[in-house]
Parts: C-alpha cells; structure tokens; sequence
C-alpha cells in the first residue's frame, strides 16, 4: 500500500482518537457536575435534617454554626427550602420548623410502607395485650428511626413520636437490630457509633456493648434499662427477612414503674409473637 493510500485511515486513526477524547473530556465534565450537585444536595440535606432534630425551632445563626457553612449559604439554602414548602418560618419569622410539603411525603412513605401495612394489624394486637406504647423502627444511617407508633391507654406515655431516631446501642429497636448482623457488619457500625451517655445507666464501652450483643442475641430479644430516658423501659425484638437480618424491629415501651413482675409473659412472648406475625405477613420467605 502507497503513502497516499494510508494517509486516509491515518486521519481516521486521529480523529477516532479527537472523538474518543472529546467522549472522555465530556463524561469527566458530566461527572465533575454531578459530584458539585451532590455536594450541593447534601448541604440541603444536612440544613434540612438540623431543622428536623432541633428542639426549638432553629435560626440562621444556630444553623450556620452547627452546620459548618457560612451565613450567606444557610441563607440561600433556608429560602430554597422555604420556597419548596419544606421548612416554614415559625415565631416572629428568624426561626424554621419542618414544612406540610415534608410532613405530608414523609406521611406517605410511611402509609406506603410494605413493613408497615404488614406489621399494623400485629402491632394494634400487641398494644391491646400489653397496655404500652408499641414502636415500629428500621435502621437508618447509623440509627434506628421509628415509622410507626401506637400509643398506650394509659395516661402516662411516651414523649416519642413518628421520625424519632434513637441509637443503635442504647435503645432496645438498636440492639434487637445488631444483634442480627454478622460480626464483620456490626464492628463496622459500632466503630462509628457515637455511644453517647444519655443516663446513668447507658452503655458507654464497646465491650460493655458488645456483651449486651452477645446476650440480646442468645435471648432472642433486647432490653432497655433507662438507657436512653430515666425511668422509662422498652424490650425490643427483630422482625427478620429471609436471611435471617432484621428488615425492622418492634418495641414495648413503657414507664419502669408500670413494669410487670412476669415479664416474659406479659411482654416478651407477646413480643416475639408480634415480630413472627409480621414477618410471615411479609411473606412466606421472610418467615422465621
């Protein structure tokens, strides 16, 4: 073949390559966008879920320090999210709350929830048999969160509402949870966890926890003894999917002095009870 006759697929040859890395400069620019809009999106997020754990309805300035993110940016974040109707201004108008746009999506995964349809008609069962306050909760990010509750008849009951999140390693929903992972996935996430001192009486030492684990899930069931609030007591037990994991997990929570000598018959039969009928609701694969 002459000179002449392979300049042709020599100009092909470079303008594939010219193509592949225009291709190739392009993804990294569409990638390099995405990340920056991730980032972005957590930063709402992030102001998002302080708005939601505060105790009082938070300003800019206690947003901005607990963030991390300057004024300004707080600023423009609060009116985007003001704006799609997930915070409203509360008080004189300095200070934000959750907004109906968020309540009402949270509402409907909530209703939408194949665990909880599945685990309502139990858990109304369980409540009616105990007399207490009946939890709902999945893990979520290093926590447990509750989807549902049912309150006590009783006059006394629990300041805990739907949304609540409580830790893995001092509420009974928490342990009934790790005590169903393997040993490698529940180091993991006891590395992270915080093991935060909420009373007297919480564990505060991965080994102490570590213990509790170990008995939670020789028992079959979790305990909490005024770990997270004084003078309040939950047991805790998994609902477990086909592979033996906890897809979430139920608690009866009560005032300690309520407390019933038999606990075993009064709570924890039921208890397991509860989580068998749930899971065989889910489906015959998720019984055990």
């Amino acid at each position: 073949m002459s000179n002449s006759d392979s300049k042709p697929s020599s100009v092909a040859n470079q303008t594939g390559e010219t193509v592949a890395s225009n291709a190739t400069n392009a993804a990294g620019a569409a990638d390099a966008k995405t990340v920056a809009g991730a980032a972005a999106f957590s930063k709402f997020i992030a102001v998002l879920q302080l708005v939601a754990d505060a105790q009082t309805p938070p300003n800019v300035a206690k947003l901005s320090a607990a963030s991390g993110y300057p004024r300004p940016t707080v600023h423009r974040i609060v009116a985007a999210l003001q704006a799609e109707g997930l915070i409203v201004a509360t008080g004189s108008g300095n200070t934000f709350g959750l907004g109906p746009r968020l309540v009402n999506l949270a509402s409907r995964s909530w209703e939408r929830s194949d665990l909880r349809l599945a685990a309502v008609d139990a858990l109304m069962e369980l409540r009616d048999v105990t007399s207490e306050t009946i939890h709902l909760a999945v893990p979520s990010q290093g926590e447990m969160v509750y989807i549902e509750k049912l309150e006590s008849p009783h006059a006394v009951r629990m300041a805990s509402r739907i949304g609540t999140r409580v830790s893995l390693t001092s509420s009974s929903v928490g342990k009934a949870y790790l005590a169903t992972l393997g040993v490698t996935e529940r180091e993991a996430l006891l590395k992270d966890a915080p093991l935060q001192r909420f009373t007297e009486h919480t564990l505060t030492t991965l080994d102490a926890v570590r213990h509790e684990l170990v008995v939670t899930e020789q028992r079959g069931y979790a305990e909490d003894r005024e770990e997270n609030e004084i003078a309040i007591s939950c047991y805790g037990a998994a609902i477990r999917g086909a592979d033996g994991r906890a897809v979430g997990c139920v608690s009866i929570s009560m005032p300690t002095f309520r407390l019933q000598r038999d606990a075993r018959a009064c709570y924890i039969e039921p208890l397991l009870a509860a989580c068998r009928n749930i899971a065989a609701r889910l489906g015959p694969a998720s019984e055990r």
